[in-house]
């Protein structure tokens, strides 16, 4: 069964950081009670911006945010997802609640139709 959101940290941006920024990353998550997977994936050609990081889920908007701190910002990326996973088809409406990364947003695209 998949999870109900994945986080792609780009890998690129800070290699020597990565394996720690992840594994924090995913303990909060867990920590939180989401259900989700955090994976590596290689440049997402946000270099002007490091770090990148993108949010999608099964027939849910996609986001991606340029410029975060994955340990700087975890107690924001965390509730980010919170509001991800409680937004119909994960369009957050007020991103108030996303602190910082509400800054950070570099795009939001909408979900796939089902069916």
């Amino acid at each position: 069964m998949s999870p109900a959101v994945v986080l792609h940290l780009c890998s690129t941006c800070d290699p020597s950081g990565f394996s720690g920024a992840r594994d924090g990353l995913q303990a909060a998550l867990s920590s939180a009670g989401i259900d989700a997977a955090v994976v590596a994936q290689p440049c997402m050609n946000a270099c002007a911006a490091p770090v990148s990081l993108a949010l999608q889920g099964a027939g849910r908007a996609t986001y991606f945010f340029g410029g975060i701190d994955p340990e700087a910002d975890l107690a924001d990326i965390v509730a980010t997802v919170k509001c991800y996973l409680a937004s119909p088809e994960g369009w957050i409406e007020d991103a108030t609640a996303c602190g910082r990364l509400r800054h950070c947003l570099k795009g939001r695209i909408p979900a796939l139709p089902r069916g």
